[in-house]
């Protein structure tokens, strides 16, 4: 039995759902923004939008222009990523799953009535009224815990502690415009340094570290947007390996799908 899962937006942490439904042999397809607004570009499958396919641990992500191209890109073990912003294919093909991965900390428009199984990532949802279950995206204790009932932990603003730093390691743009890059993903930097400009305005690093993401060039931005990412821990295999926080969401989200298809009868298994 072949079972569809349609995944809404393929950033980071909804690479590693993404990654862990397609090694399980679930036929998954990805819906993104024209211009998606990943940060850890190595490691997320909405780079596909940019560049046409990227490779993530070993499993190739490929940009298409028509869902007819979904079923050639499964029989060679490649994941479709499609621009397709207001979810057209999904009200098209009506998958047996979806998962709301857009990350956007509110729902922006996933219903529990999308598919037979509705599955979201972090605050903004409930389980049971807008989607069958939740996936805790905060780090601690709970990371990738599926509530069936409820929702996440609401979204604090700060980032997670990751080599001792939070706040600091978090590039935002210091003004609106164009940004543009100076220093790619994996390299080292000091603190103090300019990695990027938004318009003639430098954005510096706070810490020293390696730059484990950054935003995408000629994009634009607001003030205090999220524009980069500095790993303190500075191990550089980390820029381009999926996070230890991406892997434990997405085993929270291949658990819910599965327990919600058996529940279902939807297994072959079963």
């Amino acid at each position: 039995m072949e079972i569809r899962v349609a995944v809404k937006g393929g950033g980071d942490l909804g690479t590693g759902a993404i990654l862990r439904l397609h090694r399980a042999g679930f036929r998954v397809w990805v819906t993104e923004l024209p211009q998606p607004l990943a940060i850890r570009r190595a490691v997320a499958v909405a780079s596909a939008v940019y560049e046409g396919a990227i490779s993530i641990e070993g499993h190739t992500a490929r940009r298409v222009e028509d869902p007819e191209m979904f079923p050639l890109l499964w029989a060679r073990g490649e994941i479709p990523v499609l621009v397709d912003p207001l979810g057209d294919s999904i009200r098209r093909l009506r998958p047996e799953v979806v998962v709301d991965a857009i990350m956007a900390k509110r729902n922006t428009g996933t219903a529990i009535t999308d598919a037979p199984v509705v599955v979201a990532l972090g605050p903004g949802f409930t389980a049971g009224v807008d989607c069958h279950a939740v996936v805790e995206t905060a780090r601690g204790h709970d990371l990738g815990r599926v509530y069936y009932q409820g929702s996440a932990l609401p979204n604090t603003g700060i980032p997670g502690l990751i080599g001792g730093h939070d706040v600091l390691r978090v590039l935002r743009a210091p003004r609106a415009g164009r940004f543009r890059a100076v220093r790619r993903i994996g390299d080292r930097v000091e603190a103090g340094e300019i990695v990027a400009y938004v318009e003639e305005e430098p954005v510096r690093t706070a810490i020293a570290g390696v730059l484990r993401g950054i935003l995408a060039d000629g994009l634009e931005v607001v003030p205090g947007m999220k524009v980069g990412d500095v790993d303190p821990r500075a191990e550089v295999r980390h820029c381009f390996t999926v996070s230890d926080k991406a892997w434990a969401v997405g085993g929270g989200v291949l658990e819910a799908v599965l327990c919600l298809l058996r529940a279902r009868g939807m297994l072959p298994w079963a």
